[in-house]
């Protein structure tokens, strides 16, 4: 079961009958809209997994599901939280030097830069539609384990400045998976291209690591 519990900011007052839908990753359609109840909430009968919340038709949050998930909104008219990852500085700007090796890749009728590997040329060209494109292009298979992945390692790097090591997302997943779900193993059968912190990286838009494999 999720709930998702929608007030003011300032004031903590429930809003009331306000649609909130539920995008899992994992899935093409959105669950919902439900409208929230006399103290705030919707109810979704799901999965904890990865996704999005949006109310109003607009995108709140995004992340694991799980649990009640609070929103807090200054007004009703808020800006919407894009999927661009959350609040904190990413890395912009491009990354490209003299002699590099691009490769082009159509998202959404615009042409993308990637270096020979995958990465990002510049950064600031990321979006979910980036993600499933790379995906496609490594042969890569996503379902809602790999989008929590990518979620977690963007979040990171805006929390803390520096990608996440493989030991930081053993630790993560291990608490909101399993032992055996958040272990090394695992992780890189993900992402077979290289590893979480490779194949991961590459596909949250995040740049390479020291050390990486």
């Amino acid at each position: 079961m999720i709930a998702v519990r929608v007030f003011m900011k300032v004031t903590s007052e429930p809003l009331k009958r306000t649609p909130v839908a539920i995008h899992m990753d994992a899935e093409e359609a959105d669950t919902g809209p439900v409208l929230t109840d006399r103290s705030g909430v919707a109810y979704f009968d799901l999965p904890a997994g990865s996704g999005k919340v949006l109310v109003s038709g607009v995108e709140r949050y995004h992340g694991r599901l799980e649990g009640e998930i609070p929103i807090a909104l200054w007004s009703v008219t808020e800006s919407a939280n894009e999927s661009t990852g959350a609040p904190g500085e990413f890395p912009a700007g491009s990354n490209a030097y003299p002699g590099m090796t691009t490769c082009s890749l159509e998202v959404e009728g615009r042409t993308i830069l990637t270096d020979g590997e995958g990465y990002l040329v510049n950064p600031d060209d990321w979006s979910e539609a980036f993600v499933k494109a790379q995906a496609a292009r490594e042969g890569l298979p996503l379902n809602g384990e790999h989008w929590e992945v990518i979620r977690f390692l963007r979040d990171y790097y805006s929390r803390y400045g520096h990608q996440a090591s493989v030991r930081d997302m053993i630790k993560h997943f291990r608490d909101v998976w399993d032992h055996e779900r958040g272990s090394n193993r695992y992780l890189h059968r993900l992402f077979p291209g290289g590893g979480p912190q490779k194949q991961g990286n590459r596909l949250a838009g995040l740049l390479r690591t020291k050390g990486e494999h």
